[in-house]
């Protein structure tokens, strides 16, 4: 069977934005005028139909991205809607790594706010082409213009406005649309549901016109022959405006402007027609390269091309079993394939073919280039591994997830528990890269980390839920680092005796501190044979068991580089296991010698507060050991910026609420890693060390 759908009318989208930007809304709103949906699903009522999870329809917040498909103007759009909250940005991650383009949703009142920041740089990371929405336009405050020029400024973007509101705040009426030169006014009788395109009125023109040579400028500027006939005439047409639009947006030159308010069904059939017009088909982004730089392998996306295809979301599913979400960068996929997993160089087969709409699936016959699908049957495959034809293997760019910075113990309730919590907690984990299970072995604890307190608290629920485990969890700790301060150098011989073959090594190694976020680097500087080669990876598996468990305080070493420089061994008594034991002995008798600090993570917040709250809401920020970096003003709220010690900030926000009368709000995001001051450094060292022993 043959694809339905030309290549070209396909589009893989997503929606990015900050927390309560309204993204889940304009999801429920595209799904509901593209025909999908016969009913508006809304986030408050616990009704929306891309957070279908319980936990979402509870709290109001997105944890999981969903994928749906629906049709738009005979094009077939692919769309995700992401979560906003920090705690679950690798939804954001693995999503954008596999979009051909997104909708980058911003609130007219709380303009370009530090998690739209962060979405917005991981957008950029994989040369995603953008769409601006710039919704809640009938909210208090709401401030189109500086919300352009915001994106302009905070973002680097080359920000066009395609639309400009006719309105604002409870006066928002409609759209100027400046590529036709029409008003489109939304009635009010039908929600906003029916509109009508009307000349624009008179009072407005002169604004339209100023903003409608702004677009035909910057469009101009794209391409020297539209740019001369501007020149000449002051003018594009109405098709050279859209096709240097589309050019533009998807080399990433420009970025178009839309805008609405979705919660009152206004806006977003432009913006569809933007997703349409402006966003790239899976042929007209860069064709696929293998990651490996010796042997670059180019996979066009075409369905007679060698199969390729990236896993990069897991999800366990009661009635089915394990679903792999995939996106298929080249040739056809059928159930019952064989297909390569190369990354772990094993042959798997594909059983059934699912296209997703949010937790309900349709089976398919096939999945070809471009089209983003849920495969049964791949129980080994993880996240980030490469699908793909045996006979024409290739390893694509696997996806990097964000290390975790918060742990917390977690014990059965009871016996019967205790057989199915290692089950959950490793399909957990499966699902969800940034969620880390580990045990302490001197503590005898299982410990879970995940990427803040609301990640970890929704696992332990999820526990309960779906895998029916009652489990107590420890309170949350921060996942501190250790690293050296100066360079040390030094020997360790390993030497054991104890009757027939002994054991013999002998290492020098120098260790030396490295810049913030360097990781690790292994050098050997070993010369004339004083430490034969074979054993050389024995002497840096050593090295890597040592800074798993650090010897300040227990916590993983980072930002070091490690030399053999020296050493001798034994004919007979010399072997693997003895090197890697003198370099893991060895590395932590240096490293308490290194003058070691701990390093903490250090969170970017941003508190937004009514202004008679101001003065408790920074007394606060402040008592956390926290550094205020800017205080401004946007409408009638203040907001605060400022750089906090993860540590400080648990439990902030109860705090928060008491002291605005629940009218003040926070959001944060991880910035970088910096040391503790010495006397916490003691105190944390000390404590760490009575729980080891009191365990």
């Amino acid at each position: 069977m043959a694809r339905t759908i030309p290549l070209e009318r396909i589009r893989n989208i997503g929606i990015m934005a900050h927390i309560d930007a309204g993204k889940t809304t304009v999801s429920e709103r595209i799904l509901f005028y593209s025909g999908k949906t016969h009913k508006l699903g809304e986030v408050h009522d616990g009704a929306a139909i891309m957070d279908w999870m319980p936990q979402e329809r509870e709290r109001g917040i997105t944890i999981t991205s969903a994928a749906t498909t629906t049709m738009w103007r005979d094009h077939r759009i692919t769309l995700i809607d992401t979560p906003g909250h920090v705690d679950f940005t690798v939804e954001v991650e693995r999503s954008l790594r596999v979009l051909d383009g997104a909708i980058a949703l911003f609130c007219a009142v709380g303009g370009v706010q530090p998690q739209s920041e962060q979405v917005w740089h991981q957008s950029e990371k994989y040369n995603v082409p953008k769409l601006a929405f710039i919704n809640k336009m009938d909210r208090t405050g709401a401030d189109f213009f500086g919300v352009v020029e915001e994106i302009q400024s905070e973002l680097g973007a080359n920000a066009v406005p395609v639309v400009i509101p006719l309105g604002q705040e409870e006066h928002f009426r409609g759209l100027i649309d400046l590529i036709t030169m029409k008003a489109i006014l939304y009635d009010e009788a039908s929600e906003g549901r029916d509109f009508n395109e009307v000349d624009i009125p008179v009072e407005k023109l002169e604004k339209a016109r100023k903003w409608r040579a702004n677009l035909v400028e910057k469009c101009a500027e794209q391409d020297d022959a539209l740019l001369e006939k501007f020149l000449e005439t002051g003018d594009l047409s109405m098709e050279e405006i859209q096709g240097i639009l589309r050019k533009a947006t998807i080399a990433r030159r420009v970025v178009p402007v839309y805008c609405g308010a979705a919660f009152k069904n206004k806006g977003i059939q432009r913006l569809l027609d933007g997703v349409i017009h402006c966003l790239p088909a899976p042929n007209e982004i860069p064709p696929i390269i293998s990651a490996q730089e010796e042997d670059v392998d180019v996979r066009e996306p075409k369905d007679d091309a060698p199969f390729s295809a990236l896993a990069f979301k897991l999800m366990a599913d009661k009635h089915i079993g394990k679903l792999t979400y995939i996106r298929v960068y080249s040739g056809t996929l059928r159930a019952s394939d064989l297909v390569l997993n190369s990354t772990q160089d094993k042959t798997q087969r594909i059983g059934r073919i699912l296209r997703m709409h949010a937790n309900r699936q349709e089976p398919i016959e096939a999945a070809y280039a471009g089209d983003i699908v849920a495969v049964v049957g791949l129980g080994e495959t993880k996240t980030g591994d490469t699908l793909c034809s045996q006979d024409h293997p290739i390893h694509l760019m696997s996806i990097e997830f964000p290390t975790p910075v918060v742990s917390i113990s977690i014990a059965p309730a009871t016996k019967v528990d205790n057989e199915r919590l290692g089950e959950a907690l490793h399909r957990l984990a499966d699902e969800d890269p940034t969620f880390v299970v580990s045990f302490d072995q001197e503590t005898n604890e299982t410990i879970i980390s995940g990427m803040g307190e609301l990640h970890l608290e929704i696992i332990v629920d999820r526990l309960k839920r779906e895998f029916n485990v009652a489990a107590s969890v420890g309170r949350p700790e921060v996942a501190y680092r250790e690293t050296a301060t100066v360079a040390v150098k030094g020997q360790y011989k390993h030497v054991k005796q104890s009757g027939g073959r002994g054991q013999y090594a002998d290492v020098y190694l120098q260790l030396e501190p490295m810049g913030p976020g360097s990781g690790f680097e292994f050098v050997n500087d070993v010369v004339g044979g004083r430490i034969p080669t074979n054993f050389i990876p024995a002497v840096e598996k050593g090295v890597i068991k040592a800074m798993h468990h650090g010897p300040f305080a227990g916590y993983p070493v980072v930002d070091m580089k490690v030399t053999v420089y020296d050493g001798s061994y034994h004919e007979v008594d010399s072997n693997e296991f003895a090197f890697q034991e003198a370099a893991r002995a060895g590395f932590k008798q240096l490293f308490l010698k290194a003058h070691p600090t701990l390093l903490e993570p250090v969170m970017s917040v941003e508190v937004v507060t009514p202004e008679e709250f101001m003065g408790p809401v920074t007394s606060s920020v402040c008592q956390r050991r926290g550094k205020i970096e800017a205080m401004e003003n946007k409408g009638a709220t203040r907001v605060i910026t400022g750089l906090v010690p993860l540590g400080e900030m648990f439990g902030y926000a109860n705090a928060l609420r008491t002291m605005s009368q629940g009218r003040a709000s926070f959001t944060m995001v991880f910035e970088h890693y910096e040391p503790v001051p010495f006397a916490l450094t003691e105190e944390i060292v000390k404590r760490r060390r009575e729980q080891n022993k009191i365990r």
